[in-house]
């Protein structure tokens, strides 16, 4: 775990830096691409975010969820990333979710700087864009 001092600002610049940011969400597709087949299944994305325990939990402590709740979230989850309804999520569509998530984290967190505490994950947006800030500080 490593804390990190975020704003907005530093999220926003992140998702700006274009080359940056589709380095760092196709590194994140490509871990999350179990199969290797260059699309996210539905049991991907859905993988994905159990190990995140975004669902499953409220600020951190475990709620009791039925199963049948959590599948209709997996579900929209999925369908908000599967744009064309194909039933796959390519990474045209995993970028531009990806994008419009960051964004509005950065909208939630304003121009207040917040210091937060990241899990070490080398695919975490969050920490990249924290990373980026810190090296534009690093070389000022």
């Amino acid at each position: 775990m490593g804390v990190v001092i975020i704003d907005g600002t530093t999220v926003r610049d992140f998702v700006s830096n274009e080359a940056q940011f589709i380095k760092s969400v196709d590194e994140q597709f490509a871990a999350l691409d179990l199969n290797n087949d260059g699309v996210l299944s539905r049991a991907e994305i859905r993988t994905a975010f159990e190990s995140m325990r975004l669902i499953e939990t409220h600020f951190g402590i475990d709620v009791a969820t039925p199963p049948e709740k959590l599948s209709k979230l997996y579900d929209s989850v999925f369908d908000g990333f599967d744009v064309d309804g194909s039933g796959t999520v390519d990474r045209t569509e995993f970028r531009s979710e990806m994008k419009k998530i960051m964004l509005a984290i950065a909208d939630g967190l304003g121009s207040s700087p917040i210091q937060m505490v990241l899990e070490d994950d080398s695919h975490s947006l969050l920490q990249k864009a924290a990373d980026l800030e810190a090296s534009k500080t690093a070389a000022a």
